[in-house]
């Protein structure tokens, strides 16, 4: 009985998550969708540390197209804007000596 009350609870959360819905007065016509979502992204290192020291700067435009707007906004901090930096850090194993071994010496005499 253990095994199906797993994917039984996965199901339940399934299903109450089907339930959610954006309410229709948060989406405006005209508002930020998919390319203000993305740049929102990339930008959001810079906007974030001035919405701590600005009250008119926000880090995530409301209201918004929805979906796309998300979208845009996962993109650009993933892709470009955060989450693009790749680290070049080069694992120096010291336990090992910095000579190489240069094979055996043959000594003709």
């Amino acid at each position: 009985m253990n095994r199906f009350k797993t994917p039984i609870a996965i199901a339940g959360l399934l299903l109450l998550a089907a339930c959610a819905h954006q309410t229709p007065a948060a989406v405006a016509p005209g508002a930020p969708g998919f390319l203000l979502g993305l740049w929102h992204g990339f930008i959001f290192p810079v906007s974030w540390f001035l919405s701590l020291v600005m009250p008119d700067v926000a880090v995530y435009a409301v209201p918004n197209d929805g979906g796309w707007y998300d979208f845009g906004f996962f993109i650009g901090i993933c892709f470009f804007g955060v989450g693009s930096h790749r680290t070049k850090t080069v694992y120096v194993d010291r336990s090992h000596s910095r000579r190489r071994d240069r094979g055996t010496v043959i000594d003709h005499e």
